[in-house]
């Protein structure tokens, strides 16, 4: 894995910066940058020109410390050092670090991995202690309203106890399908297909009204490898999760391009680019409070007051087992941006 090299000296101009550390930064590099304040170089990266700025301040330079990288969905990992003269006196500092995106996505999947075999568990007796209770209720409920036809208050009543408990029935489901390991029916699969078909089926689910869909789907977009039905649950959840955003009134994007994911830094130079597509649904609701879009993807996690808060858990499962990635971009100026990027083949393809 290639290391990022800033240093610079102590008056804070720049005396070294290396390539790896532009690409890191996604800066574009220039001849006029050394001899500059690296504060001006690093303007656009204001979390670094923060870390670069203790380096003569604190007794304890951080060492082996990780910073998130926000505007640039990146995470590094970096060590802080100062250089000294013959007589032990500072005359600048070094900054060493890596991007540990990667690494980071692989502990996150880890992670998730360890959470549903815990909830796999409990939702397995969940499902049996409640499925045939529930049964019972909706079963009896029906009988009743056979008896009473006359009744219309007892009628509301027992259309009302269906209604709960099919409800209570579907949170159940919903809970199984989330902790049940994701099996693909791979297939050669037309994304603009897949994303047509998800919005006929998001409108099923979420009244429509005057919300304008538009739809920007790149000529010859590549065939995926990919599970059409769970690619179109994705697409569907995303969409439908949209129109209640707008509640009626407003716009929804929806663009697929070609696009690659970036090899590790690690095997950079040995495994190119993996070509994919990248696909977005954008829409101009009220967006996603910035404290919230962390926590998005989070099982059970949910801001709608009927919500699970597993549909977009359910999202995150199946599109990490396409070998893909998603991510959220949310403000109350612009909406709410997911992007999903799939792999044209999967993994898989490298060991056939």
């Amino acid at each position: 894995m290639r290391n990022g090299v800033i240093a610079f000296r102590r008056d804070g101009t720049l005396a070294l910066m290396n390539a790896e550390a532009y690409r890191i930064f996604g800066l574009t590099a220039s001849d006029h940058d050394l001899g500059r304040p690296f504060a001006d170089v690093l303007s656009a990266r204001p979390e670094i020109i923060r870390v670069l700025a203790g380096a003569f301040e604190l007794s304890h330079l951080p060492n082996r410390a990780e910073l998130r990288l926000k505007e640039l969905d990146r995470v590094i990992g970096y060590t802080l050092s100062q250089v000294k003269d013959d007589s032990g006196a500072p005359i600048g500092a070094v900054l060493f670090f890596k991007d540990l995106t990667q690494v980071e996505q692989l502990e996150e999947r880890e992670r998730l991995r360890d959470r549903l075999a815990s909830l796999g568990e409990m939702a397995a007796g969940i499902a049996h202690e409640l499925k045939n209770p529930l049964a019972g209720i909706e079963v009896m409920a029906g009988l009743l309203r056979r008896q009473v036809p006359d009744s219309k208050d007892a009628q509301s009543l027992l259309a009302d106890i269906l209604s709960e408990a099919k409800l209570a029935n579907a949170i159940v489901v919903e809970m199984l399908e989330f902790v049940r390991p994701v099996r693909l029916q791979v297939e050669r699969t037309e994304l603009d297909d897949v994303l047509q078909q998800s919005v006929t089926m998001a409108e099923s689910k979420v009244p429509r009204r005057d919300v304008v869909v538009r739809m920007n789907i790149e000529a010859g977009l590549p065939v995926i490898e990919g599970d059409h039905h769970q690619l179109s649950q994705v697409f569907t959840n995303l969409i439908a999760n949209a129109f209640e955003a707008l509640d009626g009134r407003g716009c929804i994007t929806i663009s697929a391009a070609t696009a690659a994911i970036e090899a590790d830094p690690a095997f950079a130079g040995i495994h190119p680019p993996t070509p994919a597509v990248l696909v977005e649904v954008a829409d101009d609701g009220p967006g996603v409070p910035a404290e919230l879009t962390d926590r998005i993807f989070n099982p059970f996690f949910t801001t709608k007051v009927t919500g699970t808060g597993l549909g977009l858990a359910i999202v995150r499962k199946i599109v990490d087992a396409h070998d893909g990635r998603i991510d959220v971009n949310s403000s109350a100026e612009t909406g709410t941006r997911f992007r999903v990027t799939l792999p044209v083949s999967s993994a898989s393809g490298w060991f056939k």
